[in-house]
Protein backbone atom coordinates (compact mmCIF):
# COMPACT_ATOMS: atom_id res chain seq x y z
CA UNK A 1 0.00 0.00 0.00
CA UNK A 2 1.37 3.18 -1.09
CA UNK A 3 0.94 6.42 0.95
CA UNK A 4 0.53 10.30 -1.00
CA UNK A 5 3.52 12.05 -1.16
CA UNK A 6 4.27 15.40 -1.92
CA UNK A 7 4.73 15.30 -5.99
CA UNK A 8 7.84 17.11 -7.49
CA UNK A 9 7.44 20.26 -9.56
CA UNK A 10 5.85 19.10 -12.99
CA UNK A 11 7.98 21.21 -15.26
CA UNK A 12 11.63 19.54 -14.98
CA UNK A 13 12.83 18.08 -18.34
CA UNK A 14 11.30 17.16 -21.41
CA UNK A 15 12.72 14.00 -21.93
CA UNK A 16 12.95 13.47 -25.72
CA UNK A 17 15.73 11.42 -25.56
CA UNK A 18 17.98 9.38 -22.91
CA UNK A 19 20.33 9.73 -21.92
CA UNK A 20 19.71 13.61 -22.40
CA UNK A 21 22.79 15.29 -24.49
CA UNK A 22 24.19 17.60 -21.46
CA UNK A 23 25.39 14.20 -20.29
CA UNK A 24 27.55 13.77 -23.12
CA UNK A 25 30.89 14.30 -23.02
CA UNK A 26 34.16 14.22 -25.35
CA UNK A 27 34.90 10.39 -26.19
CA UNK A 28 38.77 9.87 -25.13
CA UNK A 29 39.18 6.87 -27.52
CA UNK A 30 37.16 8.54 -30.69
CA UNK A 31 36.19 4.90 -31.61
CA UNK A 32 35.47 4.00 -35.38
CA UNK A 33 31.78 4.42 -36.73
CA UNK A 34 32.60 0.76 -38.41
CA UNK A 35 33.44 -1.28 -35.32
CA UNK A 36 30.60 1.04 -33.28
CA UNK A 37 28.17 -0.38 -35.77
CA UNK A 38 29.54 -3.43 -36.36
CA UNK A 39 26.93 -6.28 -35.45
CA UNK A 40 24.27 -3.80 -35.38
CA UNK A 41 20.66 -3.98 -36.43
CA UNK A 42 20.46 -2.39 -39.80
CA UNK A 43 17.04 -3.80 -40.49
CA UNK A 44 14.95 -0.46 -39.99
CA UNK A 45 17.00 2.53 -38.72
CA UNK A 46 16.13 6.11 -38.45
CA UNK A 47 17.58 8.76 -40.63
CA UNK A 48 18.06 12.51 -38.97
CA UNK A 49 18.87 15.36 -40.55
CA UNK A 50 19.97 18.11 -38.79
CA UNK A 51 19.92 21.66 -40.22
CA UNK A 52 20.98 24.40 -37.17
CA UNK A 53 20.51 27.65 -39.05
CA UNK A 54 16.99 29.75 -38.27
CA UNK A 55 15.55 33.31 -39.88
CA UNK A 56 15.01 34.41 -35.88
CA UNK A 57 15.76 32.72 -32.81
CA UNK A 58 12.34 32.19 -30.35
CA UNK A 59 13.26 33.74 -26.45
CA UNK A 60 12.55 30.09 -25.34
CA UNK A 61 15.09 27.98 -27.53
CA UNK A 62 17.67 26.13 -26.68
CA UNK A 63 17.72 24.25 -29.02
CA UNK A 64 21.53 23.95 -31.21
CA UNK A 65 20.80 26.58 -33.90
CA UNK A 66 22.30 30.11 -35.09
CA UNK A 67 20.47 32.81 -36.73
CA UNK A 68 21.08 33.32 -40.14
CA UNK A 69 23.96 32.11 -42.46
CA UNK A 70 26.95 34.19 -44.20
CA UNK A 71 26.82 33.91 -47.77
CA UNK A 72 27.50 30.35 -48.70
CA UNK A 73 27.48 28.68 -45.54
CA UNK A 74 24.49 26.50 -46.07
CA UNK A 75 26.35 25.55 -49.17
CA UNK A 76 29.46 24.76 -46.98
CA UNK A 77 27.21 22.60 -44.38
CA UNK A 78 25.49 20.31 -46.55
CA UNK A 79 29.34 19.71 -48.32
CA UNK A 80 30.15 18.69 -44.75
CA UNK A 81 26.74 16.55 -44.22
CA UNK A 82 27.56 14.96 -47.62
CA UNK A 83 30.71 13.89 -46.43
CA UNK A 84 29.65 12.57 -43.39
CA UNK A 85 27.18 10.76 -45.03
CA UNK A 86 29.72 9.22 -47.14
CA UNK A 87 31.41 7.79 -44.11
CA UNK A 88 28.61 6.97 -42.05
CA UNK A 89 27.32 4.68 -45.31
CA UNK A 90 30.76 3.09 -45.80
CA UNK A 91 30.81 2.26 -41.92
CA UNK A 92 26.98 0.52 -42.04
CA UNK A 93 28.81 -2.04 -44.81
CA UNK A 94 26.77 -4.27 -47.42
CA UNK A 95 27.36 -7.20 -44.71
CA UNK A 96 23.60 -6.99 -44.76
CA UNK A 97 21.06 -5.06 -46.42
CA UNK A 98 20.46 -0.98 -44.97
CA UNK A 99 16.85 -0.37 -44.23
CA UNK A 100 15.35 3.24 -43.19
CA UNK A 101 11.82 2.70 -41.61
CA UNK A 102 11.69 6.98 -41.46
CA UNK A 103 13.76 9.60 -41.76
CA UNK A 104 13.10 13.50 -40.44
CA UNK A 105 14.54 16.66 -41.25
CA UNK A 106 14.97 18.90 -37.96
CA UNK A 107 16.77 22.13 -36.31
CA UNK A 108 17.05 24.88 -36.38
CA UNK A 109 14.63 24.89 -39.74
CA UNK A 110 15.09 22.90 -42.32
CA UNK A 111 13.27 25.01 -44.42
CA UNK A 112 15.18 28.04 -43.67
CA UNK A 113 17.70 26.26 -47.08
CA UNK A 114 16.10 27.20 -50.18
CA UNK A 115 14.50 25.11 -52.39
CA UNK A 116 17.47 24.05 -54.39
CA UNK A 117 18.99 22.85 -51.04
CA UNK A 118 16.23 21.21 -50.44
CA UNK A 119 16.46 19.24 -53.40
CA UNK A 120 20.22 18.81 -52.55
CA UNK A 121 19.53 17.43 -49.01
CA UNK A 122 16.91 15.04 -50.44
CA UNK A 123 19.51 13.44 -52.93
CA UNK A 124 21.65 13.29 -49.87
CA UNK A 125 19.53 10.97 -47.90
CA UNK A 126 18.66 9.22 -51.22
CA UNK A 127 21.87 8.87 -53.00
CA UNK A 128 24.47 8.72 -50.48
CA UNK A 129 22.42 6.91 -47.29
CA UNK A 130 20.02 4.60 -49.40
CA UNK A 131 17.01 6.12 -47.61
CA UNK A 132 13.81 5.75 -50.38
CA UNK A 133 12.28 8.88 -49.06
CA UNK A 134 8.84 8.09 -51.09
CA UNK A 135 8.66 5.05 -49.38
CA UNK A 136 9.25 5.66 -45.92
CA UNK A 137 6.91 8.44 -43.67
CA UNK A 138 9.50 11.76 -43.71
CA UNK A 139 8.56 14.37 -41.94
CA UNK A 140 10.41 18.07 -42.02
CA UNK A 141 10.06 20.90 -39.53
CA UNK A 142 8.88 24.44 -41.01
CA UNK A 143 8.26 28.14 -40.05
CA UNK A 144 5.74 30.38 -41.34
CA UNK A 145 8.23 32.65 -43.21
CA UNK A 146 10.29 29.72 -44.63
CA UNK A 147 7.31 27.90 -45.44
CA UNK A 148 7.15 29.13 -48.76
CA UNK A 149 5.37 27.62 -52.05
CA UNK A 150 8.53 26.82 -54.11
CA UNK A 151 9.98 24.97 -50.59
CA UNK A 152 6.87 23.17 -50.11
CA UNK A 153 6.86 21.88 -53.80
CA UNK A 154 10.32 20.46 -53.22
CA UNK A 155 9.30 18.52 -49.81
CA UNK A 156 6.18 17.57 -51.40
CA UNK A 157 7.51 15.93 -54.28
CA UNK A 158 10.76 14.45 -52.35
CA UNK A 159 7.96 12.33 -50.43
CA UNK A 160 7.47 14.37 -47.26
CA UNK A 161 4.59 13.08 -45.83
CA UNK A 162 4.58 15.19 -42.49
CA UNK A 163 4.88 19.25 -41.63
CA UNK A 164 5.50 20.05 -38.74
CA UNK A 165 5.33 24.62 -38.20
CA UNK A 166 6.07 26.43 -35.17
CA UNK A 167 3.37 28.68 -34.42
CA UNK A 168 3.35 28.76 -30.54
CA UNK A 169 0.43 31.41 -30.62
CA UNK A 170 -1.91 32.70 -33.02
CA UNK A 171 -2.14 35.45 -30.50
CA UNK A 172 0.31 38.58 -31.78
CA UNK A 173 1.34 39.46 -28.03
CA UNK A 174 1.55 36.45 -27.23
CA UNK A 175 4.23 35.73 -29.95
CA UNK A 176 5.90 38.63 -28.83
CA UNK A 177 6.55 38.32 -25.41
CA UNK A 178 7.53 34.41 -25.93
CA UNK A 179 10.26 36.55 -28.14
CA UNK A 180 8.75 35.17 -31.50
CA UNK A 181 7.40 38.34 -33.50
CA UNK A 182 4.66 37.21 -35.88
CA UNK A 183 1.73 38.28 -37.38
CA UNK A 184 -1.12 36.02 -38.00
CA UNK A 185 -2.20 37.13 -41.59
CA UNK A 186 1.23 35.24 -42.10
CA UNK A 187 1.22 32.35 -40.22
CA UNK A 188 -2.36 31.51 -41.57
CA UNK A 189 -1.03 32.09 -44.93
CA UNK A 190 1.97 29.63 -44.57
CA UNK A 191 -1.03 27.00 -43.23
CA UNK A 192 -2.77 27.16 -46.87
CA UNK A 193 0.19 26.74 -48.49
CA UNK A 194 1.35 23.71 -46.79
CA UNK A 195 -2.69 22.24 -47.21
CA UNK A 196 -2.00 23.51 -50.77
CA UNK A 197 1.02 21.34 -51.45
CA UNK A 198 -0.73 18.45 -50.34
CA UNK A 199 1.14 16.82 -47.52
CA UNK A 200 -0.65 14.01 -45.69
CA UNK A 201 -0.17 15.12 -42.26
CA UNK A 202 0.03 19.04 -41.24
CA UNK A 203 1.09 19.08 -37.31
CA UNK A 204 1.07 22.34 -35.35
CA UNK A 205 3.14 23.26 -32.61
CA UNK A 206 1.54 25.82 -30.02
CA UNK A 207 2.88 26.65 -26.49
CA UNK A 208 1.22 27.28 -23.17
CA UNK A 209 2.39 28.90 -19.94
CA UNK A 210 3.29 32.55 -21.76
CA UNK A 211 3.77 35.90 -19.92
CA UNK A 212 -0.26 37.09 -20.06
CA UNK A 213 -1.64 33.98 -21.78
CA UNK A 214 -5.03 33.33 -20.31
CA UNK A 215 -7.56 30.76 -20.24
CA UNK A 216 -9.29 33.04 -23.03
CA UNK A 217 -6.50 33.35 -25.03
CA UNK A 218 -4.79 29.59 -25.16
CA UNK A 219 -8.64 28.70 -26.00
CA UNK A 220 -8.32 31.38 -29.33
CA UNK A 221 -4.95 29.63 -30.15
CA UNK A 222 -6.34 26.44 -30.06
CA UNK A 223 -9.74 27.31 -32.16
CA UNK A 224 -7.76 29.00 -34.62
CA UNK A 225 -5.07 25.97 -34.86
CA UNK A 226 -8.06 23.51 -35.09
CA UNK A 227 -9.78 25.79 -37.69
CA UNK A 228 -7.20 24.38 -40.06
CA UNK A 229 -7.77 20.51 -39.04
CA UNK A 230 -4.26 19.58 -38.66
CA UNK A 231 -3.59 15.90 -38.08
CA UNK A 232 -1.60 16.41 -35.26
CA UNK A 233 -1.13 19.07 -32.26
CA UNK A 234 1.99 19.21 -30.35
CA UNK A 235 1.25 21.48 -27.08
CA UNK A 236 4.39 22.32 -25.10
CA UNK A 237 4.97 23.75 -21.84
CA UNK A 238 6.82 26.89 -21.66
CA UNK A 239 10.71 26.66 -20.43
CA UNK A 240 12.66 29.30 -19.46
CA UNK A 241 16.83 27.80 -19.84
CA UNK A 242 19.79 29.46 -19.46
CA UNK A 243 21.61 31.35 -22.29
CA UNK A 244 18.13 31.51 -23.94
CA UNK A 245 16.40 35.29 -24.65
CA UNK A 246 13.92 34.61 -22.11
CA UNK A 247 16.46 33.13 -20.00
CA UNK A 248 18.76 36.62 -20.28
CA UNK A 249 16.45 38.57 -18.28
CA UNK A 250 14.86 35.89 -15.40
CA UNK A 251 16.00 33.60 -13.18
CA UNK A 252 14.88 30.28 -14.68
CA UNK A 253 14.93 28.58 -11.38
CA UNK A 254 12.16 31.13 -10.18
CA UNK A 255 9.57 29.47 -11.42
CA UNK A 256 7.10 29.21 -8.39
CA UNK A 257 4.23 27.22 -7.73
CA UNK A 258 1.76 29.30 -9.65
CA UNK A 259 3.42 29.36 -12.84
CA UNK A 260 3.44 25.23 -12.32
CA UNK A 261 -0.57 25.82 -11.85
CA UNK A 262 -1.11 27.94 -14.37
CA UNK A 263 1.07 25.72 -17.14
CA UNK A 264 -0.87 22.45 -15.48
CA UNK A 265 -4.50 24.58 -15.68
CA UNK A 266 -3.24 25.43 -19.60
CA UNK A 267 -2.53 21.67 -20.18
CA UNK A 268 -5.59 20.42 -19.24
CA UNK A 269 -7.73 22.94 -20.46
CA UNK A 270 -5.75 22.33 -23.70
CA UNK A 271 -6.03 18.46 -23.19
CA UNK A 272 -9.81 17.98 -22.33
CA UNK A 273 -10.34 20.72 -25.84
CA UNK A 274 -8.51 18.24 -28.16
CA UNK A 275 -10.26 15.01 -26.95
CA UNK A 276 -13.69 16.65 -27.20
CA UNK A 277 -12.78 17.66 -31.11
CA UNK A 278 -12.07 14.65 -31.78
CA UNK A 279 -8.33 13.88 -31.08
CA UNK A 280 -6.74 11.46 -29.73
CA UNK A 281 -3.59 11.94 -26.57
CA UNK A 282 -0.26 9.98 -27.34
CA UNK A 283 1.73 11.76 -24.88
CA UNK A 284 1.31 14.68 -22.70
CA UNK A 285 2.44 16.42 -25.70
CA UNK A 286 1.21 14.67 -28.89
CA UNK A 287 -2.44 14.66 -29.86
CA UNK A 288 -3.73 13.15 -33.15
CA UNK A 289 -6.85 13.06 -34.99
CA UNK A 290 -8.75 9.81 -34.81
CA UNK A 291 -8.54 9.50 -38.33
CA UNK A 292 -5.12 10.74 -39.53
CA UNK A 293 -2.64 8.50 -40.83
CA UNK A 294 -0.05 7.33 -38.44
CA UNK A 295 2.97 8.66 -38.85
CA UNK A 296 6.69 7.92 -37.72
CA UNK A 297 9.22 8.39 -35.62
CA UNK A 298 6.47 8.79 -33.19
CA UNK A 299 4.83 5.42 -34.45
CA UNK A 300 7.93 3.72 -34.54
CA UNK A 301 8.16 1.55 -31.22
CA UNK A 302 11.02 -0.44 -31.90
CA UNK A 303 13.25 -0.25 -29.13
CA UNK A 304 16.50 -1.80 -30.46
CA UNK A 305 16.82 -0.53 -33.83
CA UNK A 306 19.16 2.14 -34.43
CA UNK A 307 19.56 6.12 -35.23
CA UNK A 308 21.72 7.45 -38.16
CA UNK A 309 22.35 11.30 -37.28
CA UNK A 310 23.64 13.48 -39.77
CA UNK A 311 24.63 17.30 -39.36
CA UNK A 312 26.79 18.43 -36.32
CA UNK A 313 23.73 18.98 -34.27
CA UNK A 314 22.30 15.12 -35.05
CA UNK A 315 22.75 12.51 -32.56
CA UNK A 316 23.47 8.65 -33.62
CA UNK A 317 22.70 5.59 -31.67
CA UNK A 318 23.75 2.24 -31.54
CA UNK A 319 23.02 -0.20 -28.72
CA UNK A 320 25.71 0.52 -26.57
CA UNK A 321 26.91 4.24 -27.40
CA UNK A 322 24.83 7.57 -28.16
CA UNK A 323 27.27 9.84 -29.95
CA UNK A 324 26.36 13.02 -31.29
CA UNK A 325 29.16 16.41 -31.58
CA UNK A 326 29.42 19.43 -29.58
CA UNK A 327 26.64 21.04 -27.70
CA UNK A 328 26.24 24.85 -27.20
CA UNK A 329 23.14 27.08 -27.19
CA UNK A 330 25.36 30.37 -26.71
CA UNK A 331 25.40 32.36 -30.01
CA UNK A 332 29.26 32.07 -30.17
CA UNK A 333 29.85 28.49 -29.28
CA UNK A 334 27.28 27.67 -31.80
CA UNK A 335 29.12 29.21 -34.91
CA UNK A 336 31.95 27.76 -33.38
CA UNK A 337 30.82 24.06 -33.33
CA UNK A 338 29.80 24.51 -37.24
CA UNK A 339 32.34 26.06 -38.17
CA UNK A 340 34.21 23.34 -37.12
CA UNK A 341 31.88 20.86 -38.64
CA UNK A 342 31.94 22.35 -42.11
CA UNK A 343 35.75 22.25 -41.78
CA UNK A 344 35.65 18.85 -41.20
CA UNK A 345 37.02 16.10 -44.36
CA UNK A 346 36.72 13.10 -42.01
CA UNK A 347 33.71 11.61 -40.99
CA UNK A 348 35.14 8.06 -39.57
CA UNK A 349 34.68 8.19 -35.86
CA UNK A 350 32.50 9.34 -33.08
CA UNK A 351 34.25 12.03 -30.95
CA UNK A 352 31.50 13.17 -28.87
CA UNK A 353 28.63 10.80 -26.72
CA UNK A 354 27.79 8.30 -23.69
CA UNK A 355 28.12 4.75 -23.35
CA UNK A 356 24.80 2.95 -23.02
CA UNK A 357 25.32 -0.29 -20.62
CA UNK A 358 22.40 -2.49 -19.74
CA UNK A 359 21.26 -0.76 -16.95
CA UNK A 360 20.62 2.83 -18.89
CA UNK A 361 18.82 0.51 -22.07
CA UNK A 362 16.70 -0.61 -19.58
CA UNK A 363 15.53 2.72 -18.31
CA UNK A 364 15.85 3.89 -21.76
CA UNK A 365 13.10 1.28 -22.25
CA UNK A 366 10.82 2.07 -19.80
CA UNK A 367 11.02 5.70 -19.87
CA UNK A 368 10.37 5.50 -24.29
CA UNK A 369 7.54 3.76 -23.63
CA UNK A 370 5.84 5.02 -19.96
CA UNK A 371 6.03 8.65 -21.34
CA UNK A 372 3.18 7.25 -24.61
CA UNK A 373 -0.21 6.98 -23.07
CA UNK A 374 -0.27 3.38 -24.46
CA UNK A 375 2.20 2.82 -21.85
CA UNK A 376 5.06 -0.57 -21.56
CA UNK A 377 3.65 -3.86 -22.23
CA UNK A 378 5.74 -6.06 -19.82
CA UNK A 379 5.90 -8.70 -22.08
CA UNK A 380 8.07 -6.92 -24.67
CA UNK A 381 9.97 -6.00 -22.05
CA UNK A 382 10.40 -9.10 -20.34
CA UNK A 383 11.52 -10.36 -23.87
CA UNK A 384 14.16 -8.48 -24.60
CA UNK A 385 15.63 -7.86 -20.98
CA UNK A 386 14.65 -11.76 -19.36
CA UNK A 387 13.05 -9.42 -16.03
CA UNK A 388 10.34 -7.03 -15.33
CA UNK A 389 10.27 -3.25 -14.96
CA UNK A 390 9.02 -4.14 -11.25
CA UNK A 391 11.70 -6.17 -10.78
CA UNK A 392 14.86 -3.90 -12.24
CA UNK A 393 12.92 -0.29 -11.01
CA UNK A 394 10.89 -1.05 -8.01
CA UNK A 395 12.11 2.01 -5.77
CA UNK A 396 11.25 4.31 -9.04
CA UNK A 397 7.77 2.22 -9.86
CA UNK A 398 7.09 2.81 -6.21
CA UNK A 399 7.35 6.76 -6.29
CA UNK A 400 5.86 7.03 -9.18
CA UNK A 401 2.60 5.37 -7.48
CA UNK A 402 2.86 7.26 -4.44
CA UNK A 403 2.51 10.28 -6.71
CA UNK A 404 -0.61 8.77 -7.94
CA UNK A 405 0.91 8.76 -11.42
CA UNK A 406 0.50 4.87 -12.47
CA UNK A 407 -3.00 3.87 -13.48
CA UNK A 408 -4.44 -0.13 -12.10
CA UNK A 409 -3.72 -1.79 -15.13
CA UNK A 410 -2.98 -5.17 -13.91
CA UNK A 411 0.61 -7.19 -14.12
CA UNK A 412 1.31 -7.07 -17.89
CA UNK A 413 0.95 -3.22 -18.48
CA UNK A 414 2.34 -0.39 -17.14
CA UNK A 415 0.67 2.93 -17.75
CA UNK A 416 0.36 6.38 -16.55
CA UNK A 417 -2.54 7.69 -15.47
CA UNK A 418 -4.16 11.01 -16.40
CA UNK A 419 -2.17 13.11 -13.12
CA UNK A 420 0.88 11.00 -14.79
CA UNK A 421 0.77 11.90 -17.83
CA UNK A 422 0.13 15.66 -17.09
CA UNK A 423 3.46 15.16 -15.47
CA UNK A 424 5.65 13.79 -17.47
CA UNK A 425 8.52 16.38 -17.56
CA UNK A 426 8.62 15.04 -13.82
CA UNK A 427 8.16 10.82 -14.35
CA UNK A 428 11.04 11.05 -16.97
CA UNK A 429 13.73 12.55 -14.43
CA UNK A 430 12.53 10.21 -11.81
CA UNK A 431 13.58 7.27 -13.82
CA UNK A 432 17.18 8.73 -15.00
CA UNK A 433 20.13 6.79 -13.69
CA UNK A 434 22.55 8.45 -10.71
CA UNK A 435 25.30 8.46 -13.09
CA UNK A 436 23.13 10.59 -15.86
CA UNK A 437 21.60 12.78 -13.14
CA UNK A 438 25.35 13.62 -12.07
CA UNK A 439 27.03 14.15 -15.56
CA UNK A 440 23.70 16.52 -16.19
CA UNK A 441 24.54 18.60 -13.06
CA UNK A 442 28.64 18.86 -13.23
CA UNK A 443 27.26 20.07 -17.26
CA UNK A 444 28.00 23.86 -17.58
CA UNK A 445 25.63 25.74 -19.89
CA UNK A 446 27.60 27.84 -22.62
Amino acid sequence: MTTAVRPPRPYQHYVYAYPHKTAYRPLPDRPLLADLWAGESRRALSLYAHIPFCEVRCGFCNLFTRVGAPEGLTGRYLDALERQAVAVRAALGDAEPVRFANAAFGGGTPTFLTAAELARLCDIAELRMGADLRAIPLSVEASPATATADRLAVLAERGATRLSLGVQSFVEEEARAAVRPQRRADVEAALARIREAGVPVLNIDLIYGIDGQTAASWRHSLDAALAWRPEELYLYPLYVRPLTGLGRHADPEAADRAWDEARLARYREGRDHLLASGYEQLSMRMFRRADAPPQGPDDYACQTDGMIGLGCGARSYTSTLHYSFDYAVGAREVRGIIDAYVATEEFDRAVHGRAVDEDEARRRHLLQSLLRARGLAVAEYRLRFGSTPHEDFPAELETLAAHGWLADTGPELVRLSPAGLAHSDAVGPELFSPAVRAAMAAYQPR
